[in-house]
């Protein structure tokens, strides 16, 4: 063996035999947001009817795409629409100084 596939052999031994370390973090659903267990609009309903209910949002993004997509964002989440429909709501990430 010369000197480079010898080095090569040592490098990858000590690498596969260094235990990999690892921290799982499982958090509940229903924890990982204050907005995941609040009120969100829900799958279907119209636009004014969102706005009715949320208000004006902060943002008003147009469609994009066939069909068209468009989106509106509120301060805890942001509400995905096709044509009319909601078709998804998602809450934004917000960190929690509690954790």
């Amino acid at each position: 063996m010369n000197k480079i596939s010898q080095g090569l052999f040592w490098s990858l031994l000590v690498t596969l035999s260094v235990p990999a370390l690892a921290e799982t973090v499982r958090i509940p659903v229903g924890e990982q947001s204050a907005v995941a267990a609040a009120s969100k609009p829900r799958t279907g309903i119209t636009k004014a009817k969102v706005e009715a209910e949320f208000g004006e949002p902060l943002v008003k993004n147009g469609a994009v795409g066939e069909p068209p997509i468009s989106s509106w964002e509120y301060p805890d989440f942001t509400v995905y629409f096709e044509y009319d429909h909601v078709i998804h709501s998602v809450a934004k990430f917000t960190t929690n100084a509690s954790l």
